[in-house]
């Protein structure tokens, strides 16, 4: 995760930011962008940070605004409906944030992600789910060592060709390094409360819902990518990316399969206390995905959910491009990469990375919205 613009500065030549450009996945982009083998890279929205909604400390059930007065009610009308009738637990995703928090840093191989795998096969089998691994080995970037990687795939209703993929990543970053914050304030040891915790316990949330979801015509599946960012960059070496999400997309887009994915949707640092959601560009340029991102942000307006916000901002490399552009999976990025604002994120791969940064309440509002799509998708053969 590190922003394109300072990668540039570091002396990458014109030709190969050119020829990486090219691999980008950015075909329909309406802004030209250079793209570098980087996880969560950025290139700085424009406008200003809107709608911004403070998240609560302890894990509560989604307060409601109080109108201002009498002439609110039309307000009142749009926006209290849906956190009266959010049926995701607040308190419930937030503590399952801490479990994931308690198992300290969870960097692909470590003793902590194996355990973190357990807590969720245990966790999801018990709600009824089939849970599968995708297991491979690679070497450890800094090391040479042979390191395990291992996708966790859990499948509800496996039995329907239909289906949606609800994914994140699971694993945390080895050490904290943001680039925008200078190194004495970084810390030493990386947590990701939000990047790498929040969309797991989001899903462990969700996972509670699914089983009793009206829509009958889908499948669903979540899968928990490994070494999304199992990265050093020790001086000039930049090391790989999308390690896991990368492996996932090649499989299903050569092994053969009895089923399909008709949409994905990637969680990634959607536990912030000041959520603001953007669109994600490159969901929005791809012409494929565009129509999903639209349909997302239709649902949270509908909901009455202003933490979506339906403006562009933040070009992100991160596990959609691989799905989409390798597994042909139309797959949007839902990110909310202003952490806790811009334009600093100073938050984001630093030690202060911690649980009482996020907010169970913008866990549950995040998949009030997803929950709510998933109930209003039409069978395959209507689109």
């Amino acid at each position: 995760m590190i922003p394109i613009s300072r990668t540039l500065r570091q002396g990458t030549p014109l030709v190969m930011a050119i020829l990486l450009a090219s691999c980008s996945g950015a075909e329909d982009a309406r802004e030209p962008t250079v793209a570098l083998p980087s996880s969560a890279t950025v290139v700085e929205g424009v406008g200003d940070r809107s709608a911004a909604a403070t998240g609560d400390a302890t894990p509560t059930v989604a307060a409601q605004r109080p109108p201002a007065s009498s002439d609110s009610a039309a307000v009142t009308m749009v926006s209290q409906p849906a956190v009266a009738a959010n049926p995701l637990d607040a308190q419930r995703a937030y503590a399952y944030l801490q479990q994931i928090c308690d198992l300290g840093p969870r960097p692909t191989g470590s003793a902590a992600m194996q355990a973190q795998r357990e807590l969720l096969t245990k966790h999801f089998e018990a709600l009824g789910a089939q849970v599968d691994f995708q297991r491979f080995e690679i070497r450890h970037p800094r090391t040479g060592e042979v390191t395990p990687v291992v996708n966790t795939i859990v499948q509800w209703h496996p039995d329907r060709a239909e289906r949606i993929l609800l994914c994140a990543h699971y694993d945390t970053r080895p050490q904290p390094d943001n680039p925008r914050v200078p190194a004495r304030s970084r810390g030493t040891v990386f947590i990701g409360a939000n990047d790498g915790g929040s969309g797991t316990a989001l899903l462990m949330e969700l996972g509670h819902h699914i089983p009793t979801l009206q829509n009958t015509a889908l499948g669903v599946d979540f899968v928990f990518f490994d070494a999304e960012e199992f990265v050093f960059n020790l001086g000039t070496r930049v090391d790989r990316y999308f390690v896991g999400s990368e492996h996932f997309a090649r499989l299903y887009a050569n092994e053969p399969r009895s089923f399909r994915y008709r949409w994905g949707v990637l969680f990634d640092m959607v536990g912030d206390r000041q959520l603001t959601i953007y669109q994600e560009k490159n969901s929005w340029w791809w012409r494929d995905t565009r129509p999903l991102v639209e349909d997302i942000w239709e649902t949270a307006r509908e909901l009455g959910v202003r933490e979506f916000i339906a403006r562009r901002k933040h070009n992100v490399r991160d596990d959609h491009l691989p799905l989409r552009n390798i597994g042909k999976i139309p797959c949007c990025n839902l990110i909310d990469f202003d952490y806790p604002s811009a334009p600093r994120n100073r938050y984001w791969h630093t030690d202060a990375d911690t649980i009482d940064k996020c907010s169970g309440e913008s866990l549950a509002k995040v998949g009030y919205v997803v929950l709510s799509w998933l109930e209003k998708l039409p069978p395959a053969d209507s689109e």
